[in-house]
Formats: C-alpha cells, sequence, structure tokens
C-alpha cells in the first residue's frame, strides 16, 4: 500500500512539473506576442522580440533581442536596440489587477538619434506614445467586444538602464555621426502609489527619461565641436533637439 502511494505522489509530482513547464513555454509565446501586437500600437512603430524566457516559481524573466524600429522617412534601421533584459516579477501578482515587477534591468542597450533640430526618430516616437496617452491608451483590438475587461496597471519598483551607447547621425551637420556614451538611468517606484501605470504611461515615463538623457549627451558632446565643424551654437542644438524632453 505504502508503495502505492508513493507511487501515485511521485507521479502526481511529475505531472505537476510537467504543467508548470508546459503553462511556462505557452506563457513565453503569449508575453512576446503580446510585446509585439501591443507595443506597435503604443509607440507607431514596429517592434520585435527574439525570446522571452520566464521562470513562474521565483518570477524572473530574461528578454532578448528587442528591437524598436524607426517612423518611417528615417535611414537607420532601429531606434533602440536591447540585447537584454532581466525582470523580476511578482508571481502571485499576475492573478491580479496590477502586476508587480520589483526589478527591471536593461543591459547595453543601442540607441539611435538621427535627425535634426526640426525633428527626430526619438522625439517622433515620443509624439506617437503622447498621443495614445492623451486617447486613453491604444485601441482595442476588437472593436465589437461592448465590455471589455480593464487593462492590468503595472508597478516597477526598481527600473536601471545601464552601459547604454546613442549613434548620433545628426542632419544640419552635413549627416556628422559620432557615438557617445549614455549614463545610467535609474527610476524607481513606477506606479507604487495608486493603482499602478498603464502599459502606455509607464513606456511614456521610461522613454521620457532616455529621451531627456540622450538629449543632455548628445548636447554635451555637440558642445566639444568646434565652430566650424558645427557651423551653429551650442544654443541652438539644445532648442532644436528640445522635442526630446517629450513636452
Amino acid at each position: 500500500m505504502k508503495k502505492i502511494i508513493l507511487g501515485v505522489v511521485v507521479l502526481v509530482l511529475v505531472l505537476l512539473v510537467a504543467a508548470v513547464f508546459v503553462v511556462a513555454v505557452f506563457l513565453n509565446g503569449i508575453v512576446k506576442r503580446g510585446v509585439e501586437t501591443a507595443g506597435p500600437k503604443i509607440t507607431g512603430v514596429s517592434i520585435n522580440l527574439d525570446d522571452v524566457h520566464i521562470v513562474l516559481y521565483d518570477g524572473s524573466a530574461k528578454v532578448k533581442g528587442l528591437v524598436v524600429g524607426n517612423p518611417e522617412g528615417y535611414k537607420t534601421t532601429n531606434a533602440i536596440s536591447v540585447g537584454v533584459a532581466e525582470v523580476a516579477v511578482d508571481p502571485l501578482s499576475i492573478l491580479s489587477g496590477k502586476i508587480v515587477m520589483h526589478s527591471v534591468h536593461i543591459v547595453s542597450p543601442e540607441i539611435t538619434f538621427e535627425g535634426g533640430f526640426g525633428g527626430n526618430n526619438l522625439s517622433k516616437i515620443m509624439e506617437n506614445v503622447n498621443a495614445v496617452a492623451k486617447a486613453g491608451g491604444p485601441p482595442a483590438t476588437n472593436t465589437t467586444v461592448k465590455a471589455a475587461k480593464p487593462a492590468k496597471k503595472i508597478e516597477v519598483d526598481d527600473f536601471l538602464l545601464s552601459g547604454a551607447k546613442v549613434h548620433v547621425t545628426l542632419n544640419e551637420m552635413g549627416g556628422r555621426q559620432m557615438t557617445i556614451p549614455l549614463p545610467d538611468i535609474h527610476l524607481t517606484n513606477l506606479g507604487r502609489s495608486g493603482g499602478g501605470l498603464t502599459s502606455t504611461e509607464l513606456t511614456r515615463t521610461v522613454l521620457q527619461a532616455v529621451n531627456i538623457a540622450t538629449v543632455k549627451a548628445v548636447s554635451k558632446a555637440a558642445s566639444g565641436l568646434d565652430k566650424d565643424a558645427a557651423g551653429i551654437g551650442v544654443n541652438k542644438i539644445k532648442t532644436g533637439i528640445g522635442g526630446l524632453m517629450g513636452k
């Protein structure tokens, strides 16, 4: 009898492990499709993701190969490229109305700044996000649904973007190119108070922080150029790319 009971327990454990594995595999695909579907609606540009690996029991996740495309009319292939991003989520919060991310760490992203003082790729993406935020969020995928479930809110306790590089192409300097490092961006307690942030609000907050850091880095680098190479003053540089500030 004891052997039978032991055998049943082992079988149940094996089935549970298999079930968790299957759920994780499907969840990886669901998250990937969700990012690639909802992302473009918020940013107005293509979003591609190579892989998502989620570990359910400890709430950890690793995102690989996230690429944010450029708006139409720009020559560079993408605006932001992330090799690896690590996320720690409270597993139980997935079942609630607010998903709690304890930490998000984006490692060594490549950011492209292309354009000039009348407009650039990053400011255009920011305009798209602001427009979606003003409209109250991205349009529903199925307009025939009368009463859609409210979207889950998000809390991010600690957000860190480190080791970033910005590839700059300034049209009004004859297409002058340079690559500059970006200081670490560290944000805390995003959506902790209240009911949390929508995906649009979170995207807007993070992208604005990236844009502000980028414009400061580009302005500082441009101020180091000699006047003959620049052909214009530093004040005009700061004014012209002020659209990055997400006004």
